[in-house]
């Protein structure tokens, strides 16, 4: 169990810091390509703190352990939703541009009423896979064809210039730890839920969820800290399309998932939290901080909830 738990620590340090170069290099990338804030928030960055929920979830279904994959992407969400839009609207209060509110978090909101739907019957086959598959295509092609047609908000974040080689490197160097961490990480906390009798579902809503959204939460904050909230917004909203309809929707169609032990409950806290963001957001287009507070609120009662019903 103590060599478990170590190995825990160890699988976290290296997803992170393999996000953390990753997220790094592709932004410094993209930056030299002139793509914008909200762009960069949407794509890159969402997907590089996405790449510990893929590999997690990936390397779970490849394991045996899709209860680990999927309670991973509806854990990340809730808390992306209501623990780092939350702290990060208690940092400073978030502006969110209208066509964010009016094109972007819908989504966001689209994809967890699509996965909803799907996991109705707590199974993903193949099929449900290729579904969400295509709408994350749709979503990359909606989102790059705005960035083309200069519907973007004006560009602020700062972001660290790179050599295009070192950028490169950084990427290979996350994908690498990312890798190597997830998988030690997926083990390890299967090992620790069968030692404690806890079912895999319930780890994955909580510490593997809680691990791998560590990039997002961190990214989010600093953001939001440094005034950049279409960044730190984008990197939520971006994440959650990711998780769901790219992870799960490849995780689907490479071994199909039989759900047990995420519930109905769990499914409408992700569908409600974030439709909480999007309701917010409408407020003067600002998250204000009494929302934040609000938000994060929820979380801890979910999780108490979760705990309570072990």
């Amino acid at each position: 169990m103590i060599l478990d738990i170590l190995l825990i620590i160890i699988g976290v340090a290296m997803v992170l810091g393999g996000a953390d170069r990753l997220t790094e290099g592709a932004a410094a990338l993209a930056r030299r390509m002139n793509v914008s804030e909200i762009i960069i928030g949407l794509t890159i960055v969402a997907a590089g703190t996405s790449a510990p929920e893929l590999f997690v979830s990936v390397m779970s279904a490849l394991n045996g352990t899709p209860d680990l994959a999927v309670g991973n992407v509806v854990g990340s969400n809730t808390m992306n939703c209501m623990l780092i839009v939350g702290c990060a609207a208690m940092v400073a209060p978030m502006t969110i541009s209208r066509s964010t509110v009016k094109k972007d978090i819908p989504f966001s909101v689209g994809a967890s009423l699509l996965l909803t739907i799907l996991a109705v019957d707590y199974f993903l086959g193949r099929t449900d896979g290729i579904i969400l598959l295509i709408a994350f295509a749709v979503f990359m092609a909606y989102t790059l064809s705005q960035a083309k047609k200069g519907n973007v908000d004006a560009d602020t974040t700062q972001v660290k210039q790179l050599n295009p080689w070192l950028s490169l490197g950084y990427v290979v160097l996350g994908l690498a730890l990312l890798v190597a961490g997830s998988n030690l990480f997926v083990d390890s906390a299967s090992d620790v839920a069968y030692s404690l009798g806890i079912s895999e579902g319930v780890v994955g809503l909580t510490i593997v969820a809680g691990g791998t959204s560590l990039p997002e939460l961190a990214t989010s904050v600093v953001a939001a800290r440094k005034g950049q909230s279409a960044i730190a917004i984008g990197n939520v909203i971006g994440s959650n399309v990711f998780n769901i309809l790219l992870i799960l929707g490849l995780t689907a169609t490479i071994s199909p998932l039989q759900i047990q032990g995420i519930t109905t409950i769990d499914m409408a806290v992700m569908l409600v939290s974030v439709s909480l963001v999007w309701l917010f957001s409408y407020t003067r287009f600002t998250v204000e901080r009494w929302e934040g507070a609000l938000l994060v609120g929820g979380y801890l009662v979910y999780l108490v909830w979760l705990i309570s019903s072990l």
